[in-house]
């Protein structure tokens, strides 16, 4: 199944690590370039942030239409005007999953508290609901859930979903204020990420326990935004063939497709675009499953 996918990464010198296909359950192919090891998942990470949101949503931490404000009112410094804080007011946890805070640009904080530097960050635009990919939102989100838990990230994630996966002790990347990233950071092997994938395309379920509720799943996945590259979910890509995927800048992508009861995950490290790595997977993998 691989040996033309191989041939045309080699051909066209892509820095992929490997490749692992899961087709009806059970892995049908799997091809490592160099060993196997976790790496950087970078923004693969906030399809994990996500699904912690809406397993903290399903034990009754919040909603996903409640506002921002009420969860950072310690955060916001003094003095800021009360317009601001009527804007903030605004921004709805759906509003950080789908990327759809206009005033919230890409970048990475370099700042000693990002909390207070977000929560500051003027919003004049915040009626516009469009999409606008950042690192900040994905942030607030993960911050949301560590604090209506009152648990470190992977401390809750471990017993409902990590551990059922057959994954422990990920490092993961953690703000000055100690709150887990939520955007990037986290480290996995190819296979770990596949079984991520696994999850998400058996709606929840995964050897026989229900982590996730089908609900969550198809809200997560669908698409709830409408961007350039056709949609977006809840840190979710839409993609070809009714299919999605969770993505990392460098080529980390794990592509769930229902309509072939498939998943593949690939981890790479890509200097340009990672759409020709995907492509090729279209053109060489997918027609064989």
């Amino acid at each position: 199944m691989l040996s033309e996918f191989k041939s045309q990464v080699i051909k066209n010198g892509l820095n992929i690590y490997g490749i692992v296909v899961i087709k009806d359950g059970k892995k049908i192919a799997e091809h490592h370039f160099i060993p196997e090891e976790r790496r950087e998942l970078y923004s693969v990470t906030k399809s994990f942030t996500s699904t912690a949101v809406g397993i903290a949503m399903t034990e009754g931490y919040f909603s996903i239409n409640d506002s921002i404000l009420k969860f950072f009112e310690e955060d916001i410094p003094k003095g800021v005007p009360l317009s601001h804080l009527d804007n903030l007011d605004k921004i709805t946890i759906k509003r950080l999953l789908t990327m759809s805070v206009k005033d919230y640009t890409f970048g990475r904080l370099t700042c000693d508290n990002w909390l207070q530097h977000i929560l500051s960050i003027p919003l004049p635009n915040v009626d516009r609901v469009v999409f606008e990919y950042s690192n900040l939102s994905s942030y607030l989100a993960g911050v949301i859930v560590e604090k209506t838990t009152k648990m470190n990230m992977m401390d809750y994630l471990q017993p409902r979903l990590l551990s059922p996966l057959g994954i422990k002790n990920v490092e993961c990347e953690y703000s000055p204020e100690g709150y887990f990233y939520g955007a990037t950071g986290m480290k996995l092997t190819i296979n770990e990420l596949s079984r991520f994938g696994q999850l998400y395309l058996q709606e929840g379920c995964y050897d026989g326990k229900q982590l996730l509720t089908k609900e969550w799943v198809n809200s997560a996945t669908k698409k709830q935004i409408e961007t350039r590259e056709g949609g977006y979910g809840y840190y979710f890509w839409r993609y070809k063939g009714n299919s999605y995927r969770a993505s990392g800048m460098r080529g980390q992508v794990c592509i769930v497709i229902p309509e072939k009861n498939a998943v593949i995950a690939v981890m790479s490290d890509l200097e340009n675009d990672s759409e020709e790595m995907r492509q090729c997977i279209w053109n060489t993998i997918y027609p064989k499953l």
